[in-house]
C-alpha cells in the first residue's frame, strides 16, 4: 500500500535526509513537508505546505505516517520558552491534529538520554514530548534517540563541531550508545520502522540505530 508521509523539520540535518529518503521510498506515493518557508526542492511526490505553527490549518495535516525532526538550539531559539515551543509544543500539537485526522504512525527524532524526569532542560523537553505523543495513542509510535549527529549542517555550530571531533577521536573508548551517528542512518531507521508492521510504542536507542 502506498502511503502519504507528513514531515516536520525538513530543513534540518536529519529532516533533510528524511525528505530525500521518503521521496525515494516505494512505500510513499506522496510526501507533505510542513515548513515556514518554501524549500529549494522540486519532486513529483513532494507537496510543500507553508505553515503557521502557532495556528496550523487542520485540513492540511492529513496523511498516514508523521515524521518529526523538528528541533532547535537554545542559542538559536533565544530563550528556553521559545525552544520548548519548537521542540515540544509544535511537534505535539501537529501530532494531535494528524492523529485526529487518521494518521496511524508517529516517527520521532528524539535524543539519547531523553527523560521527562531529568533536570537537564533539553533532555527533559525531549522526554516530555515522548510522553505526550504516547498519550495520543497512535497505532505505532517510534522514538529514535540518536547521540551526536554526524553530517553536513546548513548552519555552523562551533561548540557541537568540537564535541563531534572529540567524540570521533575517542570513539573506541565511548560506549556505543554515545558515539556519533550519521544523520542518514537515523532517517533510514525511522522509515524502516514505519514500514515494519510494528504496533504500540518503540524506542530506538542510538546503538540500535547504528545497525541500519
Amino acid at each position: 500500500m502506498e502511503k502519504t508521509a507528513l514531515l516536520l523539520g525538513a530543513t534540518g540535518l536529519v529532516g533533510g535526509h528524511l525528505l530525500q529518503q521518503l521521496l525515494e521510498s516505494p512505500h510513499y506515493s506522496s510526501v507533505v513537508a510542513f515548513t515556514r518557508r518554501p524549500l529549494d526542492k522540486q519532486h513529483p511526490k513532494l507537496r510543500q505546505e507553508i505553515i503557521d505553527f502557532d495556528h496550523p490549518d487542520p485540513s492540511k495535516i492529513k496523511g498516514d505516517d508523521l515524521f518529526c525532526a523538528l528541533g532547535t538550539t537554545l542559542a538559536k531559539a533565544g530563550s528556553k520558552e521559545a525552544q520548548y515551543r519548537i521542540d515540544c509544543t509544535y511537534p505535539f500539537e501537529i501530532g494531535k491534529i494528524a492523529r485526529q485526522n487518521g494518521a496511524r504512525q508517529y516517527l520521532l527524532v528524539s535524543s539519547v538520554g531523553a527523560n521527562a524526569n531529568m533536570s537537564n532542560f533539553y533532555l527533559k523537553t525531549k522526554g516530555e514530548l515522548e510522553e505526550k505523543i504516547r498519550g495520543l495513542e497512535f497505532e505505532h509510535f517510534v522514538a529514535a534517540r540518536p547521540s551526536f549527529l554526524l553530517g553536513e549542517r546548513k548552519e555552523f555550530r562551533p561548540g557541537e563541531n568540537i564535541g563531534i571531533a572529540l567524540a570521533n577521536l575517542f570513539a573506541p573508548l565511548i560506549p556505543r550508545r554515545y558515539r556519533g551517528i550519521q544523520a542518514a542512518k537515523v532517517a533510514r531507521a525511522l522509515i524502516a520502522n514505519a514500514n515494519s508492521g510494528g504496533k504500540g510504542s518503540d524506542v530506538l536507542e542510538s546503538e540500535a540505530i547504528q545497525e541500519y
